[in-house]
């Protein structure tokens, strides 16, 4: 497909799946930008967020990494945008249930600021700065290594800054389920961490490692119950009729965005018509009420999609 319809990417088709630090390391071996942007796969970007952030990094000096604000696929905020270092006992306390002192919620969402750790879903960072720090640590497959990534650049003197003024939709769901597997990974990527930066402090790291067993041994695969909508509304000005039939039930068509729309909805934009930006700022508002659900109609697709819950695999109907 990418061969097909996009074929000036340069595509690298790797063997065998050796983890989200190698694949990404491959990639910056070839990157020829001063900047490069570690990106998920299972995001949406706006169409400003590039032009904001290369406005923002011209004005500062000794740049470490830059993170911006991520919502799931409801709209909401995802607190791991903006982190503190999870020293010993920060973790120990996000293992046993207070996340206070592990986000860092001394800066306001909307807010742009200094932080310690951002989120390897969306990374915007100078090649110069990830090759001095030797990028991301191999020796985690997958999770944990932003958290090395960050602190490993700070420690290399370096700034790291949340910039909140731009938006990212990160399905999240999709990198992985959160099931056993994924608290094996997430688990053994934090024992990683502490062996490589925290040896000195061994009380710690016994606690550590026993609050790491105990969730591990406690973690329950998510509740993966979909969500139900009794409305639905499109903002489109074509809809197909094999997308109408799918659905099965009526449908409001609107060609503009409105803030007011009953609980209980589901929401379809078209992309094909509307700007990213505009979706998400819409997505975000819409979220405080009750039930209601998000999909994207992707230009030029046969599909929407989308995700009612940061912690199970989002949704796609073909039509």
């Amino acid at each position: 497909m990418i061969k097909q319809l996009f074929p000036a990417v340069n595509l690298i088709e790797n063997k065998e799946n050796s983890g989200f630090s190698k694949g990404n390391n491959i990639g910056v071996s070839k990157a020829k930008g001063e900047y490069l942007c570690i990106l998920n796969p299972d995001t949406v970007v706006a169409e400003d967020t590039f032009t904001k952030l290369i406005s923002f990094v011209d004005t500062k000096n000794n740049l470490g990494i830059v993170g911006c604000q991520l919502i799931d696929g409801k709209g909401k905020f995802l607190p791991e945008s903006k982190r503190n270092i999870p020293k010993p006992k920060v973790a120990l306390k996000k293992l046993l249930g207070s996340d206070k002192a592990y986000y860092a919620n001394q800066l306001a969402v909307d807010a742009v600021g200094e932080v310690e750790v951002l989120v390897g879903a969306f990374m915007f960072v100078k090649k110069e700065v990830y090759n001095t720090v030797g990028g991301f640590d191999e020796d985690y497959f997958m999770y944990g290594e932003d958290i090395d990534l960050s602190y490993k650049v700070l420690k290399a003197g370096y700034d790291n800054y949340y910039f909140g003024e731009t938006t990212v939709i990160h399905y999240k769901g999709e990198s992985t389920l959160k099931d056993s597997k994924y608290a094996k990974r997430f688990y053994g990527a934090m024992q990683i961490f502490y062996k490589k930066h925290f040896k000195r402090n061994i009380l710690f790291n016994a606690l550590v490692w026993l609050a790491i067993k105990v969730a591990y041994s406690i973690r329950k695969s998510p509740n993966s119950k979909k969500a139900t909508s009794q409305n639905i509304v499109i903002y489109t000005n074509d809809l197909p009729e094999s997308l109408k039939q799918q659905l099965q039930q009526p449908i409001a068509i609107r060609t503009e965005i409105k803030d007011s729309i009953p609980n209980n909805t589901l929401v379809i934009y078209d992309l094909g018509i509307m700007e990213t930006q505009a979706v998400i700022d819409d997505m975000k508002k819409k979220s405080k009420q009750e039930n209601i659900v998000f999909r994207l109609l992707p230009k030029n697709s046969k599909f929407i999609l989308g995700s009612d819950s940061a912690i199970t695999r989002g949704e796609i109907i073909r039509f």
